[in-house]
Protein backbone atom coordinates (compact mmCIF):
# COMPACT_ATOMS: atom_id res chain seq x y z
CA UNK A 1 0.00 0.00 0.00
CA UNK A 2 1.33 3.70 -1.00
CA UNK A 3 1.44 5.89 1.93
CA UNK A 4 -1.24 8.17 -0.19
CA UNK A 5 -3.93 4.87 -0.66
CA UNK A 6 -3.02 5.70 -4.08
CA UNK A 7 -2.92 2.91 -7.03
CA UNK A 8 0.47 1.84 -8.52
CA UNK A 9 -0.95 3.84 -11.90
CA UNK A 10 -2.06 7.04 -10.11
CA UNK A 11 -1.16 9.90 -10.56
CA UNK A 12 -1.27 12.96 -7.68
CA UNK A 13 -4.05 15.10 -8.16
CA UNK A 14 -2.87 17.67 -10.98
CA UNK A 15 -4.16 21.13 -11.05
CA UNK A 16 -2.81 23.30 -13.60
CA UNK A 17 -4.03 27.62 -13.59
CA UNK A 18 -2.39 29.14 -16.56
CA UNK A 19 -2.63 32.65 -16.69
CA UNK A 20 -1.80 32.84 -12.83
CA UNK A 21 0.64 35.99 -13.06
CA UNK A 22 -0.91 39.02 -14.55
CA UNK A 23 2.42 40.25 -15.05
CA UNK A 24 4.37 37.76 -17.28
CA UNK A 25 3.60 36.52 -20.85
CA UNK A 26 2.63 32.99 -20.03
CA UNK A 27 2.41 31.47 -16.47
CA UNK A 28 0.85 28.83 -14.80
CA UNK A 29 0.48 27.43 -11.15
CA UNK A 30 1.15 23.62 -10.92
CA UNK A 31 0.07 21.53 -7.93
CA UNK A 32 0.89 17.67 -7.86
CA UNK A 33 -0.23 16.88 -4.55
CA UNK A 34 1.18 19.07 -2.10
CA UNK A 35 4.19 19.59 -4.84
CA UNK A 36 3.30 23.50 -5.79
CA UNK A 37 5.46 25.67 -8.16
CA UNK A 38 4.42 28.91 -10.16
CA UNK A 39 5.97 28.66 -13.82
CA UNK A 40 6.32 32.23 -15.45
CA UNK A 41 7.57 32.54 -19.34
CA UNK A 42 9.03 35.97 -19.44
CA UNK A 43 9.63 37.40 -23.43
CA UNK A 44 12.71 39.89 -24.29
CA UNK A 45 14.23 40.95 -28.12
CA UNK A 46 17.35 39.64 -27.92
CA UNK A 47 19.62 36.33 -27.48
CA UNK A 48 22.60 35.28 -26.15
CA UNK A 49 25.47 36.65 -28.53
CA UNK A 50 26.10 33.48 -29.62
CA UNK A 51 22.74 33.87 -31.63
CA UNK A 52 22.97 37.27 -32.73
CA UNK A 53 22.36 38.06 -36.51
CA UNK A 54 21.13 33.80 -37.04
CA UNK A 55 17.48 34.11 -37.01
CA UNK A 56 17.08 31.86 -34.21
CA UNK A 57 15.09 32.83 -30.94
CA UNK A 58 16.28 30.95 -27.57
CA UNK A 59 14.57 29.16 -24.56
CA UNK A 60 16.07 29.07 -21.47
CA UNK A 61 14.82 28.55 -17.59
CA UNK A 62 15.37 29.25 -13.86
CA UNK A 63 14.47 27.10 -10.56
CA UNK A 64 14.51 28.16 -7.36
CA UNK A 65 13.20 26.76 -3.92
CA UNK A 66 11.45 29.56 -1.74
CA UNK A 67 13.01 29.23 1.48
CA UNK A 68 10.21 27.46 3.55
CA UNK A 69 8.96 25.26 0.47
CA UNK A 70 10.17 22.41 2.91
CA UNK A 71 9.78 21.27 6.52
CA UNK A 72 12.62 23.57 7.76
CA UNK A 73 13.73 27.10 6.44
CA UNK A 74 16.48 26.89 3.83
CA UNK A 75 18.50 29.77 3.56
CA UNK A 76 18.07 31.52 0.11
CA UNK A 77 20.83 30.92 -2.47
CA UNK A 78 20.70 34.15 -3.38
CA UNK A 79 21.63 35.42 -0.07
CA UNK A 80 24.63 33.01 -0.01
CA UNK A 81 26.27 34.52 -3.73
CA UNK A 82 25.99 30.82 -5.10
CA UNK A 83 23.63 28.54 -6.51
CA UNK A 84 24.03 25.01 -5.25
CA UNK A 85 24.64 22.21 -8.02
CA UNK A 86 20.99 21.02 -7.75
CA UNK A 87 19.65 23.64 -8.64
CA UNK A 88 21.61 24.37 -11.86
CA UNK A 89 21.47 21.05 -12.40
CA UNK A 90 17.72 21.16 -12.74
CA UNK A 91 17.26 24.11 -14.18
CA UNK A 92 19.25 23.11 -17.08
CA UNK A 93 17.31 20.04 -17.30
CA UNK A 94 14.21 22.56 -17.49
CA UNK A 95 16.15 24.33 -20.35
CA UNK A 96 17.00 21.68 -22.10
CA UNK A 97 13.37 19.53 -22.06
CA UNK A 98 11.34 22.62 -23.08
CA UNK A 99 13.95 23.50 -26.51
CA UNK A 100 13.30 19.71 -27.81
CA UNK A 101 9.70 20.76 -28.81
CA UNK A 102 10.50 24.71 -29.84
CA UNK A 103 11.33 25.22 -33.50
CA UNK A 104 14.11 27.42 -32.71
CA UNK A 105 13.83 29.69 -36.04
CA UNK A 106 10.05 29.88 -35.11
CA UNK A 107 9.71 33.42 -33.31
CA UNK A 108 12.79 35.34 -34.41
CA UNK A 109 15.79 36.67 -32.19
CA UNK A 110 14.11 36.88 -29.19
CA UNK A 111 14.75 35.07 -25.45
CA UNK A 112 12.27 33.37 -23.05
CA UNK A 113 12.68 33.04 -19.74
CA UNK A 114 11.03 30.43 -17.88
CA UNK A 115 10.99 30.88 -14.34
CA UNK A 116 10.19 28.03 -12.23
CA UNK A 117 9.86 28.68 -8.22
CA UNK A 118 8.85 26.05 -5.61
CA UNK A 119 6.16 27.26 -3.10
CA UNK A 120 6.31 24.10 -1.60
CA UNK A 121 7.92 21.05 -1.89
CA UNK A 122 6.45 17.13 -1.43
CA UNK A 123 8.76 15.37 -3.79
CA UNK A 124 9.26 16.13 -8.10
CA UNK A 125 9.89 19.39 -7.91
CA UNK A 126 11.94 18.94 -11.41
CA UNK A 127 8.91 17.06 -13.03
CA UNK A 128 6.41 19.44 -11.61
CA UNK A 129 8.30 22.58 -13.04
CA UNK A 130 8.98 21.25 -16.25
CA UNK A 131 5.22 19.98 -17.23
CA UNK A 132 4.06 23.53 -15.90
CA UNK A 133 6.87 25.25 -18.18
CA UNK A 134 5.39 23.97 -21.06
CA UNK A 135 2.00 25.81 -20.59
CA UNK A 136 3.63 28.84 -19.62
CA UNK A 137 6.15 28.75 -22.38
CA UNK A 138 2.74 28.21 -24.68
CA UNK A 139 0.87 31.08 -23.41
CA UNK A 140 3.78 33.39 -24.32
CA UNK A 141 4.27 32.14 -27.56
CA UNK A 142 0.51 32.53 -27.87
CA UNK A 143 0.66 35.99 -26.78
CA UNK A 144 3.44 36.88 -29.48
CA UNK A 145 1.00 35.32 -32.26
CA UNK A 146 -1.71 37.84 -30.82
CA UNK A 147 0.36 40.75 -30.68
CA UNK A 148 1.10 39.55 -34.48
CA UNK A 149 5.00 39.38 -33.77
CA UNK A 150 4.50 35.75 -35.25
CA UNK A 151 2.59 33.59 -37.43
CA UNK A 152 2.18 30.67 -35.03
CA UNK A 153 2.98 28.95 -32.38
CA UNK A 154 6.29 27.37 -32.51
CA UNK A 155 6.08 24.27 -30.96
CA UNK A 156 6.23 20.84 -32.66
CA UNK A 157 4.84 18.54 -29.47
CA UNK A 158 3.82 18.97 -25.57
CA UNK A 159 6.60 18.06 -23.04
CA UNK A 160 5.98 16.47 -19.71
CA UNK A 161 7.82 14.86 -17.20
CA UNK A 162 6.86 12.89 -14.07
CA UNK A 163 8.58 9.92 -11.90
CA UNK A 164 8.26 6.60 -11.21
CA UNK A 165 10.57 4.10 -8.68
CA UNK A 166 10.15 1.02 -6.98
CA UNK A 167 8.81 1.08 -3.25
CA UNK A 168 8.30 -2.05 -0.97
CA UNK A 169 9.31 -3.82 -4.32
CA UNK A 170 6.55 -2.32 -6.48
CA UNK A 171 7.06 -0.27 -9.32
CA UNK A 172 5.08 2.96 -8.94
CA UNK A 173 4.02 6.19 -10.66
CA UNK A 174 4.34 9.97 -9.96
CA UNK A 175 6.80 9.89 -6.19
CA UNK A 176 5.51 12.13 -3.29
CA UNK A 177 8.35 12.73 -0.52
CA UNK A 178 7.32 9.92 2.07
CA UNK A 179 7.75 7.11 -1.62
CA UNK A 180 10.55 9.01 -2.64
CA UNK A 181 12.83 8.79 0.39
CA UNK A 182 12.48 5.64 0.81
CA UNK A 183 12.42 4.08 -3.06
CA UNK A 184 14.46 1.02 -3.86
CA UNK A 185 14.80 2.95 -7.13
CA UNK A 186 13.55 6.17 -8.73
CA UNK A 187 13.65 7.42 -12.01
CA UNK A 188 12.34 10.81 -13.64
CA UNK A 189 11.05 10.75 -17.11
CA UNK A 190 10.70 13.62 -19.68
CA UNK A 191 8.77 12.60 -22.81
CA UNK A 192 7.40 14.37 -25.83
CA UNK A 193 3.73 14.00 -26.51
CA UNK A 194 4.14 11.41 -29.08
CA UNK A 195 5.70 9.23 -26.97
CA UNK A 196 9.80 9.92 -27.69
CA UNK A 197 11.96 10.03 -25.06
CA UNK A 198 13.75 13.68 -24.45
CA UNK A 199 15.15 12.71 -20.97
CA UNK A 200 15.69 10.01 -18.60
CA UNK A 201 17.48 10.13 -14.96
CA UNK A 202 17.46 6.94 -13.33
CA UNK A 203 18.63 5.58 -9.96
CA UNK A 204 19.41 2.32 -7.67
CA UNK A 205 19.51 3.44 -4.07
CA UNK A 206 19.82 0.03 -2.61
CA UNK A 207 20.12 -3.15 -4.67
CA UNK A 208 20.71 -2.67 -9.09
CA UNK A 209 17.27 -2.51 -11.21
CA UNK A 210 16.75 -5.47 -13.68
CA UNK A 211 15.92 -4.00 -17.00
CA UNK A 212 12.40 -5.80 -16.48
CA UNK A 213 12.17 -3.57 -13.64
CA UNK A 214 13.13 -0.26 -15.89
CA UNK A 215 10.71 -1.34 -18.41
CA UNK A 216 7.30 -1.43 -15.36
CA UNK A 217 9.04 1.98 -14.30
CA UNK A 218 9.23 3.14 -17.93
CA UNK A 219 5.84 1.69 -19.05
CA UNK A 220 3.87 3.89 -16.36
CA UNK A 221 5.72 6.77 -17.39
CA UNK A 222 3.96 6.64 -21.12
CA UNK A 223 1.00 6.55 -19.42
CA UNK A 224 1.33 8.94 -16.87
CA UNK A 225 3.04 11.61 -19.48
CA UNK A 226 -0.14 11.07 -21.71
CA UNK A 227 -2.45 12.04 -18.84
CA UNK A 228 -0.33 14.95 -18.37
CA UNK A 229 -0.37 16.10 -21.51
CA UNK A 230 -3.82 15.84 -22.29
CA UNK A 231 -4.00 18.35 -17.89
CA UNK A 232 -2.10 20.57 -20.31
CA UNK A 233 -4.09 20.62 -22.74
CA UNK A 234 -7.17 21.23 -21.40
CA UNK A 235 -5.91 24.35 -19.17
CA UNK A 236 -4.83 25.57 -22.30
CA UNK A 237 -8.17 25.40 -23.95
CA UNK A 238 -6.85 23.47 -26.79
Amino acid sequence: MRPSGRKPEDLRKIVMEPGYAKNAEGSCFIKAGDTHVLCTASVEDRVPPFLRNTGKGWVTAEYGMLPRSTGSRMGREAARGKQQGRTVEIQRLIGRSLRAVVDMEGFGERQITVDCDVIQADGGTRTASITGAYVALYQAFNNLVEQGKILEVPMQHQVAAVSCGIYNGVPVLDLDYPEDSNAQADANFVLSSDGRIIEIQGTAEEDPFTEAQFTSLFTLAKAGVKELCALQREALGL
